[in-house]
């Protein structure tokens, strides 16, 4: 059936976070920069992982699928934003609304999974060492991100194939600067007991189920940290996985204010929602290069990679230009024979 068919209504109209213009535009100016650092960030991430052979590790592999995810997550809300923040008319058309319910669920639920999944990862590296070649296989790796991948689109698809058939009728406003699944029930005069009961129960599932892998897997890994005599040991081996708790606790902590409060349009709930659909996706990179000695020692050798093809352009050898073009986009190990 189509969308225009069970709607009495074609479009919704988001009250944003503010109704002085003034604001607005201070808004706007804010929140593009923050759009633009979260590409620059992610990309480069992107990047990096991909070119320094140093980096082909299961946790930097998970990494790269985070920051893709981050690209994702928020660039499913911040366009539209930025738009309807210089816009007279706030709105935003049912099935445009109803698209982006679903990449903000798909692309939210498949980083939970992967942060579980990169918990385990840091659980194998800090409890089984030496073990960690045989247990973090490169085909166990590729089903653990593909299979997070795969349960958030499952999750979003049954939460967004319910909410397709709702009827919205009057009220047209959204007390929101994006659409969400939780602020499209009061707008609804079709009985949602079912949406809400299963939206509760898979977000209650997805939710427990990783938090249960990454308070086990910090669990045990906090005990093993306990057993180690030295204090420089005991330091060095926390700071491995320092940075991926830290976006754990940034994504885990906002999403449950945003979901598991009523849903009211209370700053707290706005506040919520942009730490974890703005903040994180801009932050998340920060944190892992930032806070990571080998992720900045990766950045300058690419960054040297880069200026030492791009003054090899100018040679007029087109054996050793191809050679620098095999090394810049496929990183150290690919060479020609």
């Amino acid at each position: 059936m189509a969308l225009g068919n069970h709607s009495t209504i074609t479009e919704f109209i988001l009250l944003g976070l503010s109704a002085d213009p003034k604001v607005q535009a201070l808004l706007f100016v804010l929140f593009l920069v923050i759009y633009l650092q979260t590409l620059i960030g992610n990309l480069m991430m992107l990047l990096v992982i991909r070119m320094d052979s140093h980096l082909h590790t299961p946790m930097y592999y998970f990494l790269s699928h985070l920051s893709f995810l981050d690209l994702c997550f928020s660039s499913a809300t911040m366009p539209k934003m930025l738009e309807n923040l210089l816009s007279q008319r706030k709105t935003i058309s049912v099935r445009g609304c109803l698209a982006q319910v679903f990449f903000v669920f798909d692309t939210g639920g498949t980083e939970a999974c992967l942060l579980s999944v990169m918990a385990y990862d840091r659980y194998v590296a800090i409890c089984h060492p030496l073990l960690y070649g045989q247990k973090m296989t490169n085909k166990l790796c590729k089903g653990l991100a593909w299979g997070s991948w795969g349960l958030g689109f499952l999750d979003a698809f049954i939460n967004i194939l319910l909410a397709i058939s709702l009827d919205f009728c009057e009220d047209q406003s959204i007390p929101h600067y994006s659409c969400e699944l939780p602020s499209l029930f009061p707008l609804s005069c079709s009985d949602v007991s079912i949406n809400f009961t299963v939206l509760l129960c898979s977000s209650l599932l997805h939710s427990l189920a990783t938090c249960v892998l990454i308070v086990f897997s910090y669990t045990v890994i906090v005990s093993t940290i306990l057993s180690i005599r030295s204090s420089s040991g005991r330091s060095k081996t926390f700071f491995t996985c320092s940075s991926h708790l830290t976006a754990v606790l940034l994504f885990y902590g906002s999403a449950f204010l945003r979901y598991f409060i009523p849903n009211t349009g209370s700053p707290l709930e706005l506040i919520s929602s942009v730490q974890y659909s703005v903040v994180t996706p801009l932050v998340n990179p920060l944190i892992y290069s930032l806070k990571n000695n080998e992720v900045k020692a990766a950045v300058r050798r690419t960054f040297t990679k880069y200026l030492q093809y791009f003054r090899k352009l100018t040679t007029e050898d087109d054996g050793e230009l191809v050679y620098w073009s095999k090394i810049f986009w496929f990183g150290d190990n690919q060479r020609i024979s």
